[in-house]
């Protein structure tokens, strides 16, 4: 196990580090488009759309939304028995906003599911979460609410394979972004140059580029996309505010 864990640890801060380098030099910024929806037939359908623009956009993963009103106020899509079986070419980074993670993460763990990300908030022992996570040969991502401080991510920065810092209210799509997300974005980035950070909730085409300044690895957007007009447009409106 503790073999394993320095591993873990090595490769987590060789990616890191990579990412790191491709800020300073190159000013990458990965986005990833995510669906909050209400059942598995709008889930599908909006996968469809995205699967039809990710090679022109230049994204390969989606992110997907789950909350069944234990940890959020809402609930959304959360029956992890309808994707079972499901196929897509597109990576899926389910966003699991549930609570008691730690008893219930095991029904989650399948293709076509790349990535997890579970709120430290949620999960009674963090670190055994992230282990469940890699004897899956799944990513594991540690999520924080607008209101938690981001030293509670300190424990997690050499085990966790990215840090989510949520910057609305969980649950529910549309919200603005909560005003201190950006601050906590720059002290986090400064505090840990390696780390990769996922900032999810809010993110427009407006204010991507001031994420970007900050520090942000991967921008989740959902709203941004979906409550448009026309979503290959509201997408290169995106690719374009990062590029």
């Amino acid at each position: 196990m503790e073999k394993e864990l320095a591993e873990t640890r090595s490769a987590n801060w060789r990616t890191g580090f990579f990412f790191y380098k491709a800020r300073l030099y190159w000013g990458m910024v990965a986005l990833i488009p995510a669906i909050n929806a209400e059942t598995f037939e709008e889930v599908a359908r909006r996968i469809r759309m995205l699967e039809s623009l990710a090679g022109k956009f230049g994204f390969d993963t989606v992110h997907l939304d789950v909350a069944d009103g234990t940890f959020t106020e809402n609930t959304i899509w959360h029956d992890a028995r309808e994707l079972v079986g499901f196929e897509t070419p597109l990576k899926i980074e389910a966003h699991l906003m549930l609570a008691e993670i730690d008893m219930r993460l095991e029904g989650w763990l399948f293709d076509p599911i790349a990535r997890i990300i579970f709120h430290v908030e949620a999960a009674h022992d963090p670190a055994f979460v992230i282990q469940q996570c890699r004897d899956a040969k799944k990513s594991a991502g540690v999520a924080i609410r607008p209101e938690t401080a981001w030293e509670a991510t300190q424990p997690y920065w050499q085990t966790a394979d990215c840090i989510q810092l949520l910057s609305v209210v969980p649950g529910r799509a549309g919200q603005a972004m909560h005003e201190g997300a950006l601050g906590k974005l720059r002290a986090l980035r400064a505090a840990c140059p390696s780390c990769t950070i996922e900032i999810d909730g809010g993110v427009t085409a407006e204010n991507a580029p001031a994420l970007k300044e900050a520090g942000a690895d991967w921008l989740v957007a959902a709203s941004a996309i979906f409550d448009a007009p026309d979503i290959g447009e509201a997408l290169a409106r995106l690719m374009r505010s990062i590029s």
